[in-house]
């Protein structure tokens, strides 16, 4: 099976948003881990805004990257530009995506001004991940690659 690891710095918020997303829709497909290179508390707010699209990451915890030391992936996804220059040597992958995605978690505003980024964000990533699934982890692509 294949195996997809999300990547960001503090996986307390984009990258935990992405795994949900990637373990919601794309279950059977491959398996899915998420780290960060300076991982932090899940954030509350990447809870609450999963859960109002049905999605618990309550469970989630942030892991530092190096417990992947040594390990090959089918797919890594970078949710930010700075975690692709801390990837150890020896994680791999066949495949490297790279986006930018804005930290919520860094937001400044009102709580509602807040909340409301989050949602932004959480779409973004929503639209990224079933676009990653539909590409990358279809199976058409299987079939055609066979």
């Amino acid at each position: 099976m294949k195996q997809v690891l999300v990547l960001c710095t503090g996986n307390s918020c984009r990258s935990q948003m992405a795994e949900g997303y990637l373990r919601f829709y794309g279950e059977g497909k491959a398996e899915f881990f998420s780290a960060g290179s300076h991982p932090t508390d899940l954030h509350p707010i990447a809870v609450k805004v999963m859960a109002e699209d049905n999605i618990d990451i309550a469970a989630y915890t942030a892991k530092n990257l190096s417990i992947f030391e040594g390990n090959h992936f089918d797919y890594i996804i970078n949710m930010c530009e700075e975690v692709s220059t801390q990837i150890p040597a020896s994680i791999s992958a066949d495949a490297i995506l790279h986006h930018d995605i804005p930290d919520p978690s860094l937001f400044e505003g009102t709580p509602k001004a807040t909340l409301s980024e989050f949602r932004r964000v959480r779409e973004i990533i929503k639209t990224l991940m079933l676009k990653f699934i539909g590409s990358e982890l279809s199976e058409k692509k299987e079939a055609i690659l066979q």
